[in-house]
């Protein structure tokens, strides 16, 4: 019988935020225990940020050119010929069954699709949304486990996806102070960010005024959801089909929580944002206990998925398999990628290890310079555009981005979809003449709003 695959694709779950990477917050114990005994890639870079377009290089194993897809609010599905990962399982005789991912076109090819409550507010309490999870992924687990085909079980946990409301006794795991303390300032930015502030007053507690209690509950968040997916851990030893099973975990983008003024979401293309978890494990076909520090990407998953379970698929992907680098031998190592976002900004980039470019393709909503370039060995952190003291640097990337371009377009006979994605913010105004009306125009209030936005594609 050929493995079973348990796949956590985590939502907004960002690298430095988990214990497993070194963040000195006990975020994530059991995770951390858990891939101990597989393999850990601490520098996955998920170039194409947000959900949709994050999820469709991660279930496709290609890039933002091959699926076409690059917006939050994308129209149409994935381009056509491009096969999911499900659909490719389904052709070798699985059954996969997507939990919290339905309606979305990156969440196409699944046979079953399973929902539960992943959304709140503060007038509805603390949101529980890892324990709403277990109570639809277990029985289904059970099901799975029972029946005669290999299967795969996507499971989409939204708890570090806003709004940030972990349970007790999570809520102040973290954070000890006085989030009402009258004296403290540190959120009026936040509530003075038009376009977000209705949304940020239905889920901050009434009153708050300190920016760490917020990031605190999204620590405490993760954690919450942590000790939840232990649950699905120790189901997987009841059933004992651990040596017979294929665990990935992963995440489609990072978050930002108060870094570069994209409070408590994940737009911009900055590290906490594009930089995800990955982790594989598999009893006795895994070696167990290594990290690697090898810089990999979202579109790699779906080809290490396939080379580990043995499938050949016939397919050409854009992403390239990681088994070499588990396994010792030679990987080329990536000397640069093409990284976008079409969330609330429109705006594109290049990436080495050591230089970020990012160039704005219309102004946006924070009133941020048309470049900027940062030195991600110098300033890890992102805090000094240095676009101006670098114009060489900027002329080389600007270059090796425009060769790249040109490349992928020949390559998939497409014109870049960041060129022709003009109405990204599903606002029908075409792309923004000034950062003023920007901020203007793009605005959510409630939960209920930002949950529509993802499933939204689905509709058009």
């Amino acid at each position: 019988m050929a493995g079973n695959i348990i796949f956590f694709g985590v939502d907004s779950l960002r690298t430095d935020h988990m214990s497993l990477f070194g963040y000195d917050r006990l975020t994530t114990p059991h995770i951390t225990e858990f891939a101990e005994g597989g393999v850990s890639f601490a520098n996955c870079i998920s170039p194409s940020i947000p959900t949709t377009s994050g999820y469709a290089s991660m279930l496709t194993g290609m890039d933002c050119f091959s699926t076409n897809v690059v917006a939050l609010r994308h129209k149409g599905g994935i381009s056509e010929g491009v096969k999911t990962l499900p659909e490719i399982l389904r052709e070798n005789g699985y059954e996969t069954t997507s939990i919290g991912f339905k309606g979305n076109p990156s969440a196409r090819g699944f046979d079953n699709y399973i929902e539960y409550k992943s959304w709140g507010s503060w007038s509805e309490g603390k949101s529980h949304k890892a324990e709403a999870m277990n109570k639809a992924a277990i029985p289904e687990l059970e099901r799975l486990a029972a029946g005669d085909k290999p299967f795969m079980l996507f499971l989409r946990h939204m708890d570090p996806h806003s709004p940030y409301l972990p349970p007790e006794p999570f809520q102040r795991m973290f954070y000890g102070g006085n989030e009402l303390d009258p004296a403290n300032d540190s959120l009026k930015k936040v509530y003075d960010f038009k376009p977000f502030s209705d949304y940020f007053l239905t889920w901050f507690p009434p009153g708050c005024t300190d920016r760490e209690y917020i990031s605190a509950q999204y620590d405490s968040a993760v954690a919450y959801m942590d000790s939840c997916i232990s649950n699905i851990f120790a189901k997987l030893a009841e059933l004992g089909i651990e040596e017979n099973t294929l665990v990935v975990i992963t995440s489609d983008h990072g978050e930002t929580l108060y870094e570069h003024d994209c409070y408590y979401d994940h737009h911009g293309l900055y590290e906490c944002t594009l930089t995800v978890p990955l982790v594989f494990r598999w009893e006795g076909k895994i070696p167990a206990g290594w990290m690697f520090d090898d810089i990999c990407q979202v579109k790699d998953i779906t080809p290490t998925i396939l080379d580990i379970l043995g499938i050949e698929a016939g397919i050409k992907f854009d992403g390239r398999s990681l088994m070499p680098v588990v396994q010792g031998k030679p990987r080329e190592q990536e000397t640069g990628m093409y990284i976008t976002e079409c969330t609330w900004m429109r705006k594109h980039g290049y990436r080495t290890p050591e230089w970020k470019l990012i160039r704005a393709l219309e102004p946006d909503f924070h009133f941020k310079p048309e470049t900027e370039l940062y030195n991600l060995i110098n300033d890890p952190q992102e805090l000094e555009n240095v676009a101006d003291k670098y114009p060489e640097v900027v002329t080389m990337l600007s270059e090796r981005m425009r060769k790249h371009i040109e490349a992928r377009t020949a390559a998939t006979g497409r014109e870049n979809p960041m060129y022709t994605n003009l109405d990204w913010h599903g606002r029908g105004c075409g792309p923004f003449k000034t950062s003023q009306q920007a901020y203007d125009t793009l605005h959510i209030g409630d939960p209920e709003a930002a949950r529509k936005l993802q499933a939204q594609a689905a509709k058009q």
